[in-house]
């Protein structure tokens, strides 16, 4: 399913590969695609820089069918998951997330980015943690989204 129907709501979540390998990934894509004018050997630096530049994670609302994917999207466009429907006795609930990336360049010094964010979080019948549904900057947005889920999806919050 490489589209997504207007009913439903595509919240991104990460890059897979970090602020870092996604800049070095769009470098290779655009250099690869440069070198292609003089040889067929760039299309391999392209495919490659493309797959760690573009591929993240995001999380598919179904609101009309009461479904939901997480998924792992390669070179940007291709999704991979699996749908999980919506249970009544599902929960919505809100975590602090803080995700560190260490680069080192070829220096050999150390470039250490944090993202501290939080994330709306499904969880299941006996509150465990099953994927997380979005990503906001500030409790009071998670906070307002969480309730607009809550409502959206027809479930309780935690």
């Amino acid at each position: 399913s490489l589209f997504i129907r207007k009913d439903m709501v595509n919240n991104k979540l990460d890059r897979s590969f970090g602020t870092a390998g996604s800049t070095a990934g769009v470098v290779l894509f655009v250099t690869g695609l440069a070198v292609c004018y003089f040889s067929p050997a760039g299309l391999i630096l392209a495919v490659s820089g493309a797959f760690v530049g573009f591929s993240g994670t995001s999380t598919l609302i179904d609101i009309e069918n009461k479904r939901i994917k997480f998924s792992n999207n390669l070179l940007g466009f291709i999704r991979l998951g699996k749908w999980i429907n919506i249970e009544p006795d599902m929960k919505l609930g809100i975590k602090r997330s803080k995700r560190a990336w260490r680069t080192y360049s070829r220096s050999n010094r150390r470039l250490d980015m944090v993202e501290n964010d939080f994330r709306i979080f499904l969880y299941d019948a006996e509150n465990r943690q099953i994927m997380p549904v979005k990503k906001t900057g500030d409790l009071k947005t998670a906070s307002t989204e969480l309730e607009k889920l809550v409502e959206q999806l027809g479930i309780s919050n935690s």
